[in-house]
């Protein structure tokens, strides 16, 4: 990599360069030094000489080919120096490339036993750390070995810096010869004031540094990884804020980049005119900034929902959340204000508006969560109806949520058509439409039938109300609370509360205490006598069914013999209703032992084999 960054700076600089009429050129139009050809000679000779020493330190060369390497790299600016014809320098260049080049495949020759066993050492550590974490943490943690972030970190702040101590050396050398030109500074006040920057002054120079610090990909890269810092600090501040620990909820650092990255290439920032790149990019930032607080959000709710679940009473644990959410509410709101006070409408402002009234209704639905289930934690009887509201409240919100996803999907259309047309836009709106539009829309209409098969279910069991309450002298086992004013009875004669009931339905379609499916054959069964939860009941047999015959019972039925047909059914049935009897008979007071429960469902103990045999065989 030194050997090629070395030819590539000979051939641009042979074929581009005028050493004697060179000059920077600053942002505002000022001309820097160097001037002249030696100085910008003697620049160049220092960084290919630097280029040399590496290149031949890491390949470990003689003196005398490490001289050669040298002076090989070196001839080209011998040529500039000479003002050798252009061709006859391009010449030079590329021989020059060419000898290093062959120098460079022949040290590979010759070490080429060593680089075979050297991949072969990379790919079987990388073979093996696939296998043991997997594809997405082995790029996670070669992202984090080569710290590329920080390389662009430090790259953009170093750049920025220097072109800012540039630019406020030629401002203040204009002021200078300007008062010169004008009789010099009659007062200290004026010698002060050349020090200082009017608001003006400040405001463009600081434009023209936002400017071109994200005049090419490279330079939006690094802005990007400045954007993760900060924004992985401030996730950080808050989580510590609102007292969270979600390890999901760290993840804000690794978002926030890679959307300023993707609207900066959807909008070709890189590319515009540079007035025109500072107002995308102060729009691009007012949607990040958007998404960083929907993010934030994400962040907050789940601890508003177990502060409240929880019936935490402690002041100082509510208070920061809860600030927090006033927050997400009053910030969008004053940016949708200032935005609407200085930019007529378009494309750009109505997504801004859409995504902060979008946010503005997260919190209130949110909000209005929290106090219903505060308001419960306050009751002293159970609040039967509360599931109910709760969904009410949140499908409401999710309705909205997915209407804004709708109309921010055509919105993005209608830019993709009439304004700004490109692949990024076309792909970045199918992902949104799948996710934002075809997902939600998905897991709603599942959750909604979820719900109304649980709702049903719960319908078709038989309910005990009034003086049979007393009968049972037992505790809902979900809750563990007593039953005030009804129960259901589940087929496998278990009680629970309709409400608690229901929510585990959600997840599972079977009793919570005797894993059996909950569902009703007929509603005309005859019902066995109470039992508590303690224990339960078969299904009582039929009283005009026939006894089975003599004998009958210990037949077993043939491939051929379709089930539940003549005695061979009834058998199967007693058989069945035997089994069931042995499995509701206390069914809190089973434990398996660990070698036991292996033994009896076939399995083996599990063995982690994290390196194949192959791995680690290195036998020829």
């Amino acid at each position: 990599m030194l050997g090629v960054a070395a030819v590539l700076i000979n051939y641009y600089a042979t074929s581009h360069i005028d050493f004697y009429s060179a000059y920077y050129k600053a942002a505002l139009g000022f001309r820097l030094l160097p001037r002249n050809g030696p100085t910008l000679w003697l620049g160049m000779a220092a960084v290919q000489l630097m280029f040399g020493v590496g290149y031949v330190f890491l390949l470990n060369l003689q003196s005398v080919f490490a001289a050669l390497v040298v002076l090989d790299i070196m001839m080209p600016l011998w040529g500039l120096m000479i003002e050798l014809p252009v061709d006859v320098r391009q010449l030079v260049a590329v021989f020059s490339g060419l000898a290093l080049a062959l120098n460079t495949a022949v040290c590979l020759a010759v070490r080429l036993k060593w680089f075979y066993y050297s991949c072969r050492y990379v790919y079987l550590l990388v073979r093996h750390m696939y296998r043991i974490y997997g594809l997405q943490l082995l790029l996670e943690d070669t992202w984090k070995r080569i710290r590329f972030p920080d390389v662009l970190r430090v790259f953009w702040l170093t750049r920025v810096t220097a072109q800012a101590l540039i630019l406020v050396y030629v401002v203040r050398a204009v002021r200078r010869e300007s008062g010169d030109a004008t009789g010099g500074a009659t007062d200290g006040g004026s010698d002060a004031q050349g020090y200082l920057l009017s608001w003006d002054v400040f405001w463009d120079l600081t434009s023209n540094l936002i400017i071109s610090g994200c005049d090419s990909t490279l330079t939006v890269l690094g802005m990007s990884a400045v954007i993760s810092s900060v924004a992985h600090y401030l996730g950080l501040s808050i989580l510590a804020f609102i007292g969270s620990t979600e390890e999901e909820d760290k993840r804000l650092g690794f978002v926030a980049p890679v959307l300023f990255f993707i609207l900066a290439l959807q909008t070709g920032l890189s590319s515009l005119h540079p007035d025109e790149r500072l107002v995308r990019l102060s729009r691009n930032m007012c949607l990040l900034l958007t998404a960083i607080l929907h993010f934030i959000h994400g962040m907050t709710d789940p601890v508003l929902m177990s502060l409240s679940a929880s019936h935490v009473s402690s002041v100082r644990r509510h208070f920061p959340v809860l600030l927090v959410s006033l927050a997400l509410f009053v910030l969008p709101v004053a940016l949708s204000y200032a935005l609407w006070h200085h930019y007529a409408l378009n494309t750009w402002l109505f997504a801004v508006t859409a995504f902060c009234v979008e946010l503005c209704l997260k919190v209130v639905v949110s909000l209005t969560v929290y106090g219903l289930f505060m308001a419960d934690g306050f009751s002293n009887v159970l609040w039967e109806k509360l599931d109910d509201y709760v969904y009410y409240v949140r499908s409401t919100g999710n309705i909205i949520e997915f209407l804004f996803g709708v109309i921010m999907f055509g919105n993005g259309a209608y830019t993709m058509m009439f304004e700004s047309g490109s692949k990024i836009r076309a792909c970045m709106m199918c992902l949104h439409a799948y996710f934002n539009i075809y997902l939600q829309a998905k897991n709603g209409w599942k959750t909604f039938i979820n719900r109304r098969t649980a709702v049903k279910k719960i319908n078709s069991l038989p309910e005990v109300r009034g003086d049979q309450l007393s009968d049972i002298e037992d505790v809902c086992a979900i809750c563990y609370q007593e039953f005030a004013t009804s129960a259901r009875i589940t087929p496998c004669h278990h009680y629970f509360h309709a409400l608690c009931l229901r929510k585990w339905l959600y997840i599972q379609d079977t009793c919570p205490m005797c894993h059996q499916r909950v569902y009703v054959e007929e509603e005309s069964r005859d019902r066995a006598a109470f039992s508590n939860n303690n224990g339960g009941y078969a299904a009582p047999q039929d009283a005009d069914a026939p006894p089975a015959a003599e004998g009958e019972e210990d037949q077993l039925p043939d491939d051929d013999d379709p089930p539940g047909d003549g005695a061979v059914g009834g058998a199967a049935a007693a058989a069945a209703g035997e089994l069931d009897n042995e499995l509701l008979e206390d069914n809190d007071s089973i434990e398996y032992d660990e070698d036991e429960w292996g033994t009896q469902n076939g399995g083996t103990p599990i063995e982690e084999d994290y390196i194949n045999d192959d791995t680690d065989s290195t036998e020829d």
